[in-house]
């Protein structure tokens, strides 16, 4: 019998630019020169007999026979790759591949983790190294826990999780005494501790309290979470935070709420997935027993 379908290799290179917009950046996706992209995709329509793309400015966008196209074999591709992946991955037991923010995995996610192995011991989850600009499309990854807010891209199907709430926090000590913080404008006037990456949570909070004008400057700013708290555990001044990520230390007595004064943002995090790829079963229980784990702190997306 005649085959009527292309190489795996052009039909890599005609989804990687189709989905990239990008002969260029798809050939760095898949580890290649950028002629060679244009030329899989070249031989790619010449087999087909249909224009997949047209040049427009610096971009290539798909013609209507490429978006038809592109639609019926992205997701065979998908599935060939996980299918792949998953076989060169594992023996026995279903296994589970997770790319997590390393924020959230420290301070929450790995400390729950022997409750999900107690409750489903067959499935072995395994960890890939996080990626900042991750397009989360790669084969041999499952889902990614991940910090952003709606809407994400059309690829991505995002299930929030937890993280959508700001607290102030602060030595115990520093609600105790003639000098307890008792209001949002005691909280103010004590020395402000910053996240880097986030240095307007704090005008955040004091505007939802009324004070945005009272907000002082941070004094200090600190790279990671876990150094932020470590600076108020040992008395340096209160930080605004996600409750989610210092709960534990909150529990323990470590830190302290300074007010019970949340305030909700629009970021949060969220268990991601391609939509073009069917979720495993593996997948559906890991999903359903991290949202019961989430259950109790989550701040609901309408809030």
């Amino acid at each position: 019998m005649r085959m009527h379908s292309p190489s795996i290799s052009e039909l890599h290179a005609f989804a990687a630019a189709a989905r990239l917009g990008s002969y260029s950046l798809a050939a760095r996706e898949l580890y290649v020169t950028q002629g060679g992209i244009s030329r899989a995709i070249a031989r790619l329509e010449e087999h087909l007999g249909q224009a997949l793309f047209e040049r427009q400015g610096r971009s290539n966008q798909l013609t209507a026979a490429g978006r038809d196209y592109l639609a019926c074999v992205e997701p065979a591709l998908q599935r060939i790759e996980a299918a792949s992946s998953a076989l060169r991955r594992g023996h026995g037991k279903p296994q589970l591949r997770l790319s997590v923010t390393p924020t959230l995995f420290s301070h929450w996610l790995i400390p729950r983790l022997p409750a999900f192995s107690a409750v489903h011991p067959g499935i072995a989850l395994s960890f890939a190294p996080y990626r900042r600009d991750d397009p989360l499309t790669a084969p041999e990854i499952d889902a990614w826990l991940r910090v952003g807010s709606l809407p994400w891209p059309s690829h991505v199907q995002a299930d929030y999780v937890i993280g959508r709430d700001l607290v102030p926090i602060c030595h115990p000590r520093d609600l105790q005494g003639p000098k307890a913080l008792r209001s949002s404008a005691d909280v103010l006037v004590r020395p402000l501790l910053a996240h880097t990456n986030y240095p307007g949570n704090w005008s955040r909070w004091a505007a939802a309290q009324g004070l945005e004008d009272a907000c002082p400057a941070p004094t200090a700013d600190f790279e990671t979470v876990g150094l932020l708290v470590q600076a108020v555990a040992a008395g340096l001044g209160l930080a605004v935070v996600q409750r989610c990520l210092v709960q534990d230390d909150l529990d323990a007595g470590r830190v302290a709420l300074a007010l019970d004064a949340p305030v909700n943002i629009e970021r949060g995090y969220f268990l991601c997935r391609p939509v073009v790829r069917a979720p495993s079963r593996s997948f559906e229980q890991f999903r359903d027993w991290l949202l019961a784990q989430a259950a109790p702190l989550a701040v609901p997306m309408d809030a």
